[in-house]
């Protein structure tokens, strides 16, 4: 069985509790399998990054084999708007979604979920060619820029730090991981920070060695991340440097590019 998030944002939970921790967020278009059921909660794996949560029953839409099938097949823009409306035509309503939602199977404007119709009107990304690949990460980058830090979360209005690398990377095409220690094990090692290209990944461990950070390398020995807000410090073989803090707040343990 499959579903499909049908509202802007469904909150992902560890357990199945309304007060069980956050650890990621589905967005509208985004599908998923269901691998259990029980009263109130259904356990999913979204078919994006793999992740399995919770989500309450009431907030995602089943579809059937024929559905799932041809939203898969379908090349499927994303939202390129910080927040803009949908309409619902069926039921004649207005939700707003976010950056980064996926709008499955539109053509002219119109998507066909089930019995659902519905129209979005606001700009929807393009897939950038491999030599402009890199701009455009760096572009999606800045469209989050002083967002809120926020534990789980993948939206303007709240994300972590990599919740920030999955969504610029998916604004591009480019599937990731959730977790940042997941992610760390994707693309090919770059040995110096000097080295480093304008869009590749740097990950960060604790004192126990555990990578628990990520951030997006935007050149000029600088960084763009989520530290209580998606911001720009130094970053050098030590690791990240913030001006206002004069001191290092994280320490650099390896660099990856995807590309």
């Amino acid at each position: 069985m499959h579903g499909i998030c049908n509202l802007s944002i469904v909150p992902c939970r560890k357990k199945p509790s309304d007060k069980s921790e956050l650890t990621t967020q589905l967005l509208f278009g985004e599908t998923f399998e269901l691998l259990e059921e029980q009263e109130k909660w259904v356990k999913i794996k979204n078919e994006h990054d793999q992740y399995i949560s919770w989500i309450d029953r009431k907030q995602f839409l089943e579809i059937s084999e024929k559905t799932h099938h041809r939203i898969r097949k379908e090349a499927s823009p994303l939202a390129f708007e910080l927040v803009h409306p949908l309409q619902n035509t069926s039921t004649e309503g207005l939700f707003p979604i976010v950056l980064g939602s996926t709008l499955p199977g539109m053509k002219a404007q119109k998507i066909e979920l089930e019995k659902n119709s519905y129209k979005y009107d606001g700009q929807v990304t393009e897939v950038p060619s491999a030599k402009k690949i890199r701009n455009s990460l760096i572009e999606n980058a800045y469209m989050y820029l002083h967002a809120p830090y926020m534990w789980g979360g993948r939206t303007p209005f709240g994300i972590d730090c990599s919740g920030l690398t999955q969504m610029v990377y998916k604004l591009s095409g480019i599937p990731l991981l959730r977790d940042a220690s997941d992610q760390a094990t994707l693309g090919k090692p770059i040995d110096f920070v000097e080295q480093a290209q304008p869009g590749d990944l740097a990950f960060f461990d604790n004192p126990a060695g555990r990578i628990t950070h990520v951030g997006i390398i935007l050149g000029n020995k600088t960084i763009l991340h989520a530290s209580g807000k998606v911001r720009i410090d130094k970053l050098d073989h030590y690791g990240i440097y913030n001006k206002e803090k004069k001191t290092y707040t994280h320490s650099l343990r390896l660099i990856r590019s995807l590309l």
